[in-house]
């Protein structure tokens, strides 16, 4: 088990500049899904919180959806695509093995002069994607870095399976950082992994370890795989303990905050981190409901829509909190600068 924290001796505070998001046009209601497996609506709120979720069409992959999310997040930034330096795509369902995601998105947007990589951290991937591209900029490497998660989860979703298929939606969001121009930017960020519990969610299959075999695909091992109940009591516990720590970290309290954007996981983990956390709903912004459990998308998204929202002004303190497989974990406190 591992547990790093990061807060360098910044040569330059680093901030959000530019969000961006994509969502599929296709919805996929609860009513849509009770034609399809044995469940309720009811049972599917009442456990998850979900109403709806939103799935690509066949021909889109994760570097379609990573583009659009992009363009927004430059165009929101005022930024060319050509003055990119880095880009880093957080996805568990790139377009395939390689070349990277990130490297197929740079195409797409013309982004001609960045370097780029994908990062996978499951859920977590967007936290951590942003805490590398901080790095960069806050050391004077580069100048602009445009962070993308990107997630095709319909692809991996085993529709017979009701206890998963019922969860994950399909999006992309993005954000583009630079340095800050007043205000302390991304302050600082607490990231965790464990390894021992990864198979505790996982798709065993399409990798080194099982490659794709009729054997596999007639065993639905290219599938998500998931121990929800250990999944949720994991969830709960770091990201309230990297929460916690973050704010220390930064002398501050749950009360300085003014929003928490956590990842879109589940209702019930959400209401149980506000719990731990001391945090009342009115703190969260949450569209779970709309969008279901988007992965390495679900931070970026919510970041979109609360900044586009208004609900955010320059010196507001943001919290943002994920999990994912590996098990991966993160928070990370940004002081908004964004108009």
């Amino acid at each position: 088990m591992s547990d790093h924290t990061t807060e360098p001796r910044m040569v330059r505070p680093v901030a959000v500049v530019g969000t961006g998001s994509y969502l599929p046009e296709r919805v996929l209601t609860n009513a849509h899904l009770e034609e399809m497996i044995d469940t309720t609506d009811e049972w599917i709120v009442s456990r998850t919180g979900m109403k709806e979720r939103h799935l690509a069409r066949d021909d889109e992959a994760a570097s379609d959806m990573a583009s659009e999310a992009a363009k927004n997040a430059l165009e929101n930034a005022n930024v060319k695509p050509e003055d990119v330096d880095l880009i880093l795509v957080a996805t568990s369902t790139p377009d395939m093995i390689f070349p990277s995601t990130g490297c197929l998105t740079q195409a797409k947007i013309g982004a001609s002069n960045a370097v780029c990589m994908d990062i996978s951290a499951a859920c977590s991937g967007f936290l951590y994607a942003m805490e590398l591209g901080k790095q960069y900029i806050a050391t004077g490497g580069i100048e602009t870095a445009l962070i993308i998660g990107s997630e095709k989860m319909s692809s991996i979703v085993d529709w017979t399976d009701r206890g998963t298929c019922v969860l994950f939606g399909d999006a992309a969001g993005a954000v583009v950082l630079q340095a800050a121009k007043s205000g302390r930017g991304l302050m600082a960020s607490e990231l965790g992994s464990d390894g021992t519990l990864g198979d505790l969610l996982k798709v065993p299959a399409g990798g080194s370890r099982q490659p794709a075999s009729q054997e596999t695909v007639d065993g639905n091992l290219h599938t998500i795989q998931m121990s929800g109940r250990e999944v949720f009591k994991h969830a709960v516990t770091n990201m309230s303990a990297a929460a916690t720590a973050t704010l220390k970290r930064c002398g501050m309290t749950i009360e300085d905050v003014s929003c928490i954007v956590p990842h879109q996981a589940n209702q019930r983990i959400i209401q149980a981190i506000g719990q731990k956390v001391n945090a009342g709903p009115e703190r969260f912004y949450v569209n779970v409901d709309k969008y279901g459990n988007t992965s390495a998308a679900s931070v970026g998204v919510a970041l979109d829509e609360v900044s586009r929202s208004g609900r955010l002004k320059p010196g507001d303190i943001v919290l943002i909190v994920a999990f994912g497989a590996g098990f991966t974990w993160g928070a990370s406190l940004i002081e908004w600068e964004k108009a």
